[in-house]
């Protein structure tokens, strides 16, 4: 049995699939869920329905904590070992959040590559440095097997200096300080899914919406405008990230309140959004059940951003025909979707709140001037996608 494993994690947690090859097709067979695995790890194992096959918590305590990654791929590699010993890894394909100028398409890593990978960390501190971790990991645990990068930023690479460029002099933006986009390979599946439903020539805003959430403006198949830049914290407010911010207000902090630096990204990536607004949860579904005015402040100030995003979106695509909701808030959370849409009856986007309520692949009335679909993402298999058409 020919097999790709995905990876896809983050400072303490890891995401992993295992796709089967059958005749030139990629069928999901395992999904994989290692949570906290810098304290008490939690390692999940499903199946392609999604049932529960393994719920346990792997003893990492011995193992030092700059290499429980390494741990934790080990954990899923001997799971595979027992439950499927007739799989022959093919690939290994990891998600990267940042390939700043240098990479616009999936690529073979090598020595090389990632050298250059790391460079990137300053543009991504609370990302790449684990993505890269977890490419040592494989290699030292699978040194044979070919490992694909692909990237967050990638679907971007081809949006406009119009779009991309900030007011800075130019030595600033020579250097690299400009507006990426993240969120690609979500965008990059939404945009193969549009294609099939021949959508895909359509004006189109894709909301991915979740802890980490961004809008992406995709005109003829092709990424034009995105609501994230120079990193992932711009744009909208999420779980903990404040999204767009005066700098001014950075600025007053690190003089009025002696922040420093540390200080200031902690506040802005962690301390802040819907946490930091609510007080009580950076989880959209806690913060309704909390039912508090904190509570609603934080969501209704979410759906309003996230609106008014949608219309500077628009202006960039000069015309808005379609959107679509994605992610885990975009994809189960009716109530966020309609309190989004109900902003933007001035667009001609009307919905039926019965199909919206029951999370309908199509959710706008017959009469709406614009399509409005519910399409679940998945990175996993994009990541599987690309590793195979690099592979074959």
């Amino acid at each position: 049995m020919q097999t790709i494993l995905t990876v896809n994690g983050g400072s303490s947690s890891l995401k992993c699939a295992l796709f089967e090859l059958i005749q030139g097709n990629l069928t999901l067979k395992y999904s994989f869920k290692l949570g906290n695995i810098l304290n008490t790890a939690s390692f999940k194992a499903y199946n392609a329905e999604g049932k529960a096959l393994e719920d346990s918590a792997p003893d990492f305590s011995a193992v030092k904590p700059e290499e429980r990654h390494q741990a934790s791929l080990q954990t899923i590699l001997n799971w595979l070992q027992q439950a499927l010993p007739e799989s022959q890894l093919q690939a290994i394909g990891h998600r990267v959040v940042h390939g700043g100028n240098t990479f616009s398409m999936p690529c073979l890593i090598d020595d090389q590559v990632l050298e250059q990978l790391s460079a990137f960390i300053p543009l991504a501190p609370l990302h790449q440095p684990y993505n890269l971790r977890l490419i040592s990991a494989c290699r030292n645990l699978a040194p044979s097997l070919p490992q694909i990068a692909c990237f967050d930023t990638m679907f971007h690479a081809g949006q406009s200096k119009l779009e991309q460029n900030y007011a800075l002099p130019k030595k600033y933006t020579d250097e690299g300080i400009h507006r990426y986009g993240f969120h690609g390979l979500s965008y990059e599946f939404i945009q193969r899914q549009l294609t099939q439903l021949n959508d895909s020539p359509l004006n189109t805003i894709v909301c991915h919406l979740g802890a980490g959430a961004s809008m992406c403006a995709i005109k003829n198949g092709q990424s034009i405008a995105s609501s994230m830049g120079f990193t992932a914290v711009d744009g909208l407010p999420m779980g903990s990230r404040c999204g767009s911010i005066d700098p001014g207000v950075l600025l007053y902090l690190q003089r009025h309140h002696h922040m420093s630096a540390d200080e200031l990204e902690t506040l802005i990536y962690k301390q802040s959004g819907w946490l930091g607004v609510s007080g009580i949860s950076s989880d959209m579904l806690e913060l309704h059940n909390e039912n508090s005015p904190e509570a609603e402040h934080a969501i209704d100030m979410f759906c309003y951003r996230a609106a008014l995003e949608i219309g500077r979106l628009s202006a960039a695509l000069e015309g808005l025909e379609q959107i679509v909701f994605t992610g885990g808030v975009g994809e189960n959370d009716a109530d966020v979707r309609a309190r989004i849409l109900n902003r933007c009856t001035w667009l001609g986007a009307t919905f039926s709140p019965l199909a919206n309520k029951n999370g309908e692949p199509l959710i706008c009335e017959s009469g709406s001037k614009i399509k409005i679909r519910v399409i679940p993402t998945n990175e996993e298999a994009m990541l599987a996608i690309h590793v195979l058409e690099m592979t074959q």
